[in-house]
């Protein structure tokens, strides 16, 4: 695994951030020391899908990376059904394919160029039985963010569950300084530096853009899920489980 040292001391930065080839190289090292407990999450992650997923359904990864929450799910879930991943990155598909690949799941994952911007409404998401977005929601445009949603509650069996992890703001405003402090230290901790903390923030400014916890649920009720709440929690990182 690549280490990230994308932002640098020593490396002049000034672009928004992309998930460019790149990032894409030293992502899995990237996510893993900037999501809070990343590896328990994939975990809570795992065992959510598995009971509520049913033989015969399909898996999606809106958003999928390199792979790691498919490849994950294709070791752990029994019967048929398929998992698809859907990202806009084609940097990131290339490594995903190379770790399912070694990961001898290629006949059971497929992974397929898809930009959640555009045109959600349109999305295929035959079959679906889960439908993940793993620190994905963020980084789609508010004004494409409700047709998203339904689109995905529309596109799922009864019973079916969308699984939502995401960085948030507070419910209360006045929280959000102390929690992106500890956010910042947790990142320290992982070993980035303060300027290197500093010019990935500046990166992210017009890219991510989070919404409140209570946000998110009124969201994902308004758009047709009748049972929403929350599974995990890390100061502003947020696990949502969304059933329909």
């Amino acid at each position: 695994m690549s280490r990230d040292d994308i932002f640098d001391d020593s490396r002049p930065r000034g672009s928004d951030f992309t998930f460019n080839a790149e990032v894409a190289a030293v992502f899995d090292n990237m996510i893993a020391r900037s999501v809070p407990f990343y590896q328990e999450q994939q975990r809570m992650i795992v065992e959510v899908v598995k009971r509520y997923w049913r033989p015969g359904t399909d898996v999606y990864d809106l958003g999928c990376a390199t792979g790691t929450t498919l490849i994950n799910l294709g070791h752990a879930l029994e019967g048929p059904g398929r998992l698809v991943g859907y990202d806009n990155s084609e940097a990131m598909l290339q490594q995903a394919r190379g770790a399912v690949a070694t990961e001898g799941l290629a006949n059971r994952v497929e992974l397929r160029h898809g930009d959640l911007d555009q045109h959600p409404e349109e999305l295929a998401l035959d079959g679906a039985g889960a439908v993940l977005l793993c620190w994905t929601l963020q980084f789609v445009r508010p004004l494409q963010r409700e047709a998203l949603i339904r689109r995905v509650h529309d596109s799922l069996a009864d019973g079916g569950v969308l699984v939502v992890t995401e960085k948030v703001l507070s419910n209360a405003r006045a929280l959000d300084r102390d929690f992106i402090d500890f956010y910042y230290a947790f990142k320290a901790r992982s070993g980035y530096t303060k300027t290197e903390i500093h010019k990935k923030r500046e990166a992210l400014e017009n890219v991510l853009v989070p919404y409140r916890i209570d946000e998110n649920k009124k969201m994902f009720r308004r758009n047709g899920f009748g049972a929403v709440d929350s599974f995990f929690q890390w100061f502003n990182f947020v696990g949502f489980l969304c059933v329909k």
